[in-house]
């Protein structure tokens, strides 16, 4: 497993919108913008899913996926294996927490499942010649 640093958990909590890229089992790529997401732990990430239809599908079939995440030229994207949970504690609070942000936006949200990525990878997006880096 990668571990983030504290100022990749840092953006990664503060930026209002990640990307999470994933791919069908025959290889159809697909991402999608998220932003009900949070750290777990400095190798977890869980993303709230509420909208996901091809996204939900393609990580039933492949549970591979990337996020990526930027603010000016700092970014990184992380890789690893997802599992999706539909109940349990975890599930149960993220709902929670879901619900009160679309109260507090004035739009219902729901959240259908909870995303949950070991960090296997991360590499750093700022732009250069160290792009595209492994970092851990």
């Amino acid at each position: 497993m990668a571990r983030m640093t504290e100022r990749m958990k840092e953006l990664f909590q503060n930026v209002r919108t990640a990307v999470l890229a994933t791919a069908s089992q025959d290889g159809e790529a697909n991402a999608v913008p998220v932003g009900a997401k949070r750290v777990i732990d400095e190798e977890t990430i869980l993303i709230s899913d509420q909208f996901f239809r091809k996204t939900r599908a393609n990580l039933e079939a492949n549970p591979h996926a990337s996020v990526m995440f930027w603010e000016g030229h700092e970014g990184y994207q992380f890789k690893g294996k997802v599992t999706i949970e539909t109940s349990g504690p975890l599930y149960e609070e993220t709902a929670a927490w879901v619900q009160a942000l679309g109260d507090k936006a004035g739009f219902p949200l729901k959240s259908k499942g909870i995303v949950v990525m070991k960090i296997e990878a991360i590499y750093g997006l700022a732009p250069g010649p160290e792009a595209g880096r492994r970092l851990a």
